[in-house]
């Protein structure tokens, strides 16, 4: 068994973490966070979302946010765009890279978005064809890829459905992403491994909640198969709407650590890290969700 020797690490706290938080997070707060996670490292970064103020308040600066960022070469800045609209107001922000998303549960796209998978698509070709035109990469996140609160187990067969709509459509990379946390290492590799009918090895990561406990786990799992990109959130910010006081996403330094101590490069340095990871933390008054964070806080405090 071949592991990667490097990987690469999208950190999604200042999208994906921050969207669920509901106190107010100030521009000035996201803007200092994007700051010290490029500078422990991450050359990837989720920076916000040009969605309606109405869906997502917490989303409401995204423009002020992009456009206060000391952006650094070699950082690629990436953001959510939900529709054309959403897509037209990103572009004067110059994203290096735009997301749009789409489940792989037809009852979780009926009850999120009220259309089915294929209509989802469909809404975003405009999208991805207006990104491509201008030069943008495009990044799909496939949500509930093994597990749906709505419909439970989800087949591998669906996923792949998923894919191929995506790639239809100019998609040039996608997140496999388990979205809930109920995935465990054969069924997430049977997740990728059906993306992979469709997406290079190169273009597929993986993005798994922790709710429970699975999460390094299920990275190992995909980086058995070769995965080399993966997304987590620094303090493990983003809670999991649909399991009462879960955590979501797996924390960043989690992930690193895991990596370091396995000889698998990253980049990052995991000292900066947890200080990015202390400074969102204290501002919303609570300890990090990353039990590497704590471990290290506390070596430090004795």
């Amino acid at each position: 068994m071949r592991l990667p020797t490097h990987v690469r690490i999208i950190d999604v706290g200042p999208r994906d973490g921050l969207q669920n938080e509901k106190q107010p997070v100030p521009a000035a707060v996201k803007i200092e966070l994007v700051q010290r996670l490029q500078e422990a490292g991450l050359k990837e970064i989720e920076v916000t979302s040009f969605v309606s103020p109405k869906w997502v308040p917490q989303m409401a600066d995204a423009a002020e946010v992009m456009a206060g960022m000391q952006r650094q070469s070699g950082v690629r800045y990436s953001v959510l765009t939900p529709n054309l609209k959403g897509f037209e107001a990103a572009v004067d922000s110059r994203p290096d890279e735009i997301v749009v998303f789409g489940a792989a549960s037809e009852a979780f796209s009926r009850k999120n978005i009220n259309c089915s998978i294929a209509e989802s698509i469909e809404r975003f070709a405009p999208v991805v064809e207006a990104a491509r035109a201008q030069g943008l990469a495009v990044r799909g996140a496939m949500s509930c890829t093994v597990g749906c609160p709505y419909e439970g187990e989800i087949a591998p067969e669906q996923v792949g459905y998923l894919a191929g709509l995506m790639k239809g459509i100019g998609v040039q990379r996608v997140d496999v992403a388990d979205t809930i946390g109920v995935g465990t290492p054969r069924k997430v590799q049977a997740a990728i491994e059906a993306t992979l009918k469709h997406f290079a090895i190169d273009d597929v990561s993986g993005h798994f909640h922790d709710t429970y406990g699975q999460a390094l786990a299920n990275t190992l799992a995909a980086l058995e198969l070769g995965v080399w990109n993966f997304q987590s959130s620094v303090a493990g910010l983003g809670g999991c709407p649909y399991a009462k006081g879960a955590t979501g996403n797996v924390a960043t330094e989690d992930v690193v650590f895991m990596l370091h101590g396995m000889g698998i490069a990253t980049g990052i340095d995991l000292d900066r890290l947890v200080d990015a990871g202390a400074f969102i933390s204290d501002f919303l008054g609570r300890q990090p969700q990353s039990r590497v964070a704590v471990a290290l806080l506390n070596k430090r405090a004795g």
